[in-house]
């Protein structure tokens, strides 16, 4: 047998690829837009859970694939106090189900029937189970807050902002 010559995970092998230019600055050729934006994500946080709000975030943002928004929502999330583990947890929530409460699971699977429309509508066993955690006020706060980030995700995603330069807190 060898010794083990594998490179830590820490040190990259390769050098890494060079940071993207954006394709558009969405924000500064319809600021009205973004404006509008900043409005309806302060409105439809009100009522929630913080940590459910971050994470729904940080969900929504991993099945849409905007690196922004997970550099973003991440970095907000663990400066509120979230573990770093519950956060490596959410692309497998479903297998790590006991890191959460049946509350933020109903959450996550909500957001995941909402973000993933192609199969259809959000399926009723899974708005059920929404429902019987969150009353109903706090449910279309939470419904509002998943349709939000997908709209950030979605204007994030087509004009590639570039994640890595957001600290926590910062204005959005």
């Amino acid at each position: 047998m060898t010794a083990n010559t594998t490179t830590p995970t820490n040190t990259p092998s390769e050098p890494h690829v060079h940071e993207h230019t954006p394709r558009l600055a969405w924000a500064q050729h319809a600021p009205e837009v973004f404006k509008a934006m900043i409005k309806l994500d302060a409105a439809a946080r009100k009522g929630l859970d913080p940590v459910i709000y971050e994470l729904v975030k940080i969900r929504a943002s991993q099945i849409n694939r905007c690196a922004l928004c997970l550099d973003m929502h991440s970095k907000d999330a663990i400066a509120a106090g979230e573990s770093v583990e519950r956060i490596i947890q959410l692309s497998a929530w479903e297998e790590s189900q006991h890191f959460y409460t049946a509350k933020e699971v109903a959450a996550l699977e909500l957001t995941e029937a909402i973000t993933v429309l192609t199969d259809g509508f959000v399926p009723d066993d899974v708005y059920a189970r929404a429902a019987a955690q969150f009353e109903e006020a706090e449910l279309t706060q939470l419904i509002a807050a998943i349709t939000v980030i997908n709209a950030w995700n979605r204007f994030g995603v087509s004009t590639r902002q570039v994640p890595g330069h957001y600290k926590a807190g910062e204005a959005k």
